[in-house]
């Protein structure tokens, strides 16, 4: 898996193409990673490098001693990603949005909104029942179970419960700007988790 990197979701506005179209984009914080740790096959049995972003207000031992063998302050957040076995890469060193240079199409992993508790209409998508003729079950999911046989409740039956707040993927979007500057880059459409959110962007694994 090609290098990625940790940023934060700013939010979507409209941008001009130079055919003069209006596009809707997402734009994406991506300050300066710091590589944390080195994975090598012959140590740790596959090559790979720990990115980390920001600076955690309390950390634990653990995270202190773990950032202190690459001389960095303990990450607020860390991600890992899997590299070639010749990646030239060491603890400490500096990862910017330049990295992307050249990339036509990125996926963007973040945790989604949450919202709480929520019935199968919300959840769902189910139909609310009748509201006439003696009816009470207005936004009930009504019976769950398959009779005598099996006497069970089947795995993943669409019920209420928690919904939202959980890790989605949002593959192939297209990168409409790169400003390195100020470590930005602006993809086409929308992309996963709220305003302000941790995003995890990688070059697209399997481009359109």
């Amino acid at each position: 898996m090609p290098l990625g990197m940790l940023g934060k979701k700013l939010g979507m506005t409209t941008a001009f193409d130079d055919e003069g179209r209006a596009l809707a984009v997402t734009v994406l914080e991506l300050p300066p990673n710091r590589l944390t740790q080195v994975k090598t096959p012959e140590r740790d049995g596959y090559a790979a490098v720990q990115l980390g972003l920001g600076e955690k207000k309390r950390p634990n031992k653990p995270e202190t001693g773990h950032a202190a063998k690459a001389g960095v302050a303990p990450p607020a957040a860390l991600r890992e990603f899997r590299l070639g076995d010749a990646e030239p890469y060491k603890a400490g060193d500096v990862v910017d949005v330049s990295i992307f240079e050249g990339v036509a199409a990125v996926d963007i992993r973040a945790r989604s909104k949450g919202r709480g508790f929520a019935g199968v209409i919300k959840r769902h998508g189910f139909h609310r029942g009748p509201k006439t003729h003696g009816s009470k079950a207005y936004r009930r999911p009504k019976s769950i179970g398959a009779s005598a046989t099996p006497s069970k409740v089947y795995k993943g039956k669409r019920m209420p419960g928690h919904m939202g707040h959980r890790w989605l993927t949002t593959a192939n979007l297209k990168v409409f700007r790169l400003d390195a500057d100020k470590s930005l880059l602006i993809v086409k459409g929308a992309a996963p988790g709220p305003n302000g959110g941790l995003v995890v962007v990688s070059p697209a694994r399997k481009a359109r």
